[in-house]
Formats: structure tokens, sequence, C-alpha cells
């Protein structure tokens, strides 16, 4: 898969570099790159945002760097992602779309965010999404990008080390994940439950469900 992101921050993006999405850069299986969106300006002071039309506090990104990147960027068939508090609330079923496609762009805004012609000159180019991590407001769009692209890239077949832990994850059945233990078997008078040390698997399955049930109803009464 590859990966572009366009930013004032490209240095954010250096987090990519370590754990397992640095191994599965160096192994070939995503290619990515930042983009500084003041290397596209031709001004002396590299200006990238203005006073919006109509008024209002802060400052607007201006369209016309965002043009020359996209131009630049948008080959082939890729996807643009947008990272705005107004967007779509990601999932884990975008995550799962998206990790199925050849060529992902996350566009990054900061300040009151990026004049809507961008967004829309971006349809006439590629397909367009504008999606949100949740119901707050961040300072720029490069920490949503980041989550995204990660949640996204471990789905991508090589990724994870044991496909299978994907399986038993929050979210991928409509449930929380279950709670997990390892050893010791107490733990400053904590125990493991019995049960997860019976060897019956089905015992062990049946509890699993229940826990991801309770622990739904209790965190996300929502996904029920």
């Amino acid at each position: 898969m590859r990966i572009d992101a366009i930013s004032i921050f490209p240095d954010f993006f250096s987090v990519l570099d370590i754990s397992l999405l640095g191994k599965a850069r160096e192994a070939g299986l995503i290619e990515f790159k930042a983009h500084d969106l003041r290397s596209y300006t031709h001004d002396r002071h590299k200006t990238v945002d203005d006073s919006p039309y109509g008024g209002g506090a802060g400052m607007v990104m201006k369209p016309e760097p965002w043009g020359e990147a996209f131009d630049q960027l948008l080959t082939g068939n890729p996807t643009v992602i947008f990272t705005t508090p107004a967007g779509k609330k990601f999932n884990q079923e975008i995550a799962q779309e998206l990790s199925k496609k050849q060529h992902l762009v996350f566009a990054c805004g900061r300040y009151e965010g990026i004049d809507q012609r961008v967004v829309d000159y971006a349809r006439t180019k590629a397909e367009v999404l504008e999606l949100s991590i949740g119901d707050y407001v961040l300072n720029g769009g490069e920490v949503a990008a980041i989550a995204m692209i990660e949640a996204v890239c471990r789905l991508i077949p090589g990724v994870i080390g044991n496909s299978d832990s994907l399986a038993d994850e929050s979210h991928n059945d409509g449930l929380l994940e279950y709670p997990s233990f390892t050893k010791p078997q107490s733990w400053r008078g904590l125990e493991v439950p019995e049960v997860l040390l019976s060897g019956h698997h089905a015992e062990i399955a049946a509890w699993r469900k229940q826990q991801s049930m309770l622990r739904t109803q209790q965190n996300r009464p929502d996904l029920l």
C-alpha cells in the first residue's frame, strides 16, 4: 500500500518509523511519505492560510498549495482522506475497507480548516472521504491521520505477525474485546478467573463472549 500525508508539520509522522509499522515499511508492505504543504507555496513567507470570507475568528487554509499538492500526488486511483471533526466517524469497518485500497492520501488541515473548494476539487480527481476520530477538536489533523494509518495498516496481511490476533479484537464483531490475563496466576491478591485455567475451550469461549457483552454494556451501550 502507498500512503501519502500532506501537512505543514510533516515531522509529526516520524512515529510511523517505529514498532510494527516501521518494520512493515522496511519489508516493503507499506510505502509512506509525508509532504510539507509549504513546499507547494511560491511567496517568500510560504503562506498557507488567510482570513475567512464572511468574517469570523481564526484563519483558513488557502486552496492554491493544496491544488498543487493534489496535482502532483493524485495519480492512478487514490483515496483522499480529509481528517476533520466535521467528518463521518472513523471505525473498524472503515479501517477494513481502507486496508484494501492501493493508495491513500491524508490531507491534514490546521487553523479553522481547509477552504471547502479544496475538498470539492479533490472529488473531481479521486475518491474522497471526510473522517473524524471522535467528537472533539484537535489542533490539527496529523494525530487523527496517524491513528487512522495505524488502524488501517495493521490489517494489511503480513503487518501483524499472528493474524489470528486480529479476529478477537474490539469492534470486529460489534462488541468490545473481553479482558485478558497472563502469568502469574495470583498477583497482589488478585486472581486469574478459574475458567481460564480449566482447559475447557467451549467454557472459555462462552465466558469470553459473556465478558465482551458485559464490557460493551458498561462502556459502550450504544454498540448493542
